[in-house]
């Protein structure tokens, strides 16, 4: 796709979920970059705020294969992946996908399954396959994944270890609506989704088109040398036991690149990588347990890091 056909793409892809989710746009504009960049999203809020109406929303507006699975703490690994079956007719085994060969997969409520079913979203996340039986079978493309969970509800749950948070590229709180953004919502669709008059806009390939095209935005030395400035600062951060992985540099980096796209622009500003790095590092941050007991959560301590890192590698005022 051209740069126009892009932009012109990403315009139409907004203006449509803006219509089912209303007064988030700065939500939208995140969300979006996570699918087009190539990473995964993990919404965290309380419920009824359109968690799951967001993931429904991309699925239609995207023209894409879009499924949900409920995680339970009776579902098992082979219940997303598949598994291998005989075949009494052909006297073989054959493989049975499972939910996780589409372009959307919706992991509702996925902290509410055991650590092992949570485990066998890795390889699908990280090398967008699934092995069985000694085989592979590639996942389709575009493959983004959209977990959901409820911060405030703990029982019956099983937080998300750290190689899966990991893996989510950005984990957003998409909070309660603005009063007048409300009244929107109740007066134009009566306290419904509004998902009955989404229209697809794209295809997947346009999907996969679009990713290839950010890929090669810009990032000059000052932004990328920002970039690693801010991770590595979250690896001595005295409140930290454990900093931002390579994953999550890489993370950083593509997710600014998607921004800058949907801000209108082929080429990374270090207001690109301020305004995803809470979304993208945050929740990979495994604080000190003395800085959780004072109500310290990651997004704190990224936005101090913000104010102390300088952009350009001088003193910072």
């Amino acid at each position: 796709m051209t740069r126009e056909e892009v932009m012109i793409a990403i315009t139409d892809i907004l203006s449509e979920l803006e219509k089912i989710i209303i007064g988030k746009r700065q939500v939208l504009e995140h969300a979006l970059s996570a699918m087009l960049s190539g990473g995964h999203l993990l919404l965290e809020d309380v419920p009824g705020v359109g968690k799951t109406v967001l993931a429904k929303a991309f699925g239609l507006v995207s023209g894409c294969d879009f499924k949900r699975v409920q995680f339970t703490p009776d579902l098992v690994p082979s219940d997303i992946t598949g598994s291998v079956v005989y075949n009494q007719g052909e006297s073989t085994f054959e493989f049975q996908p499972g939910p996780v060969f589409t372009n959307i997969l919706l992991a509702d409520e996925i902290n509410r399954s055991s650590p092992k079913t949570q485990s066998s979203l890795l390889e699908c996340m990280e090398e967008r396959q699934v092995s069985a039986e000694g085989r592979t079978y590639p996942l389709k493309k575009p493959f983004f994944v959209i977990g959901t969970q409820n911060p405030v509800e703990y029982e019956g749950t099983y937080p998300l270890p750290e190689a899966q948070l990991d893996r989510f590229q950005m984990c957003l709180s998409p909070g309660y609506p603005e009063a007048d953004a409300e009244d929107a919502i109740l007066r134009s669709q009566g306290g419904q989704s509004g998902l009955e008059q989404a229209r697809r806009i794209v295809e997947p390939e346009d999907i996969v088109s679009i990713s290839e095209y950010i890929h090669g935005i810009v990032v000059s030395d000052v932004a990328r040398a920002y970039i690693l400035r801010l991770v590595r600062a979250t690896r001595i951060e005295k409140d930290v036991y454990l900093g931002a992985s390579p994953r999550g540099s890489i993370a950083l980096y593509r997710s600014s690149q998607a921004l800058a796209v949907i801000k209108g622009r082929d080429y990374v500003l270090p207001d690109d990588i301020k305004a995803m790095a809470g979304d993208v590092l945050a929740h990979r941050l495994i604080l000190r347990p003395e800085v959780t007991l004072h109500g310290i959560d990651g997004r704190r301590i990224i936005e101090r890091l913000l104010e102390e890192v300088p952009v350009d590698g001088g003193e910072k005022d």
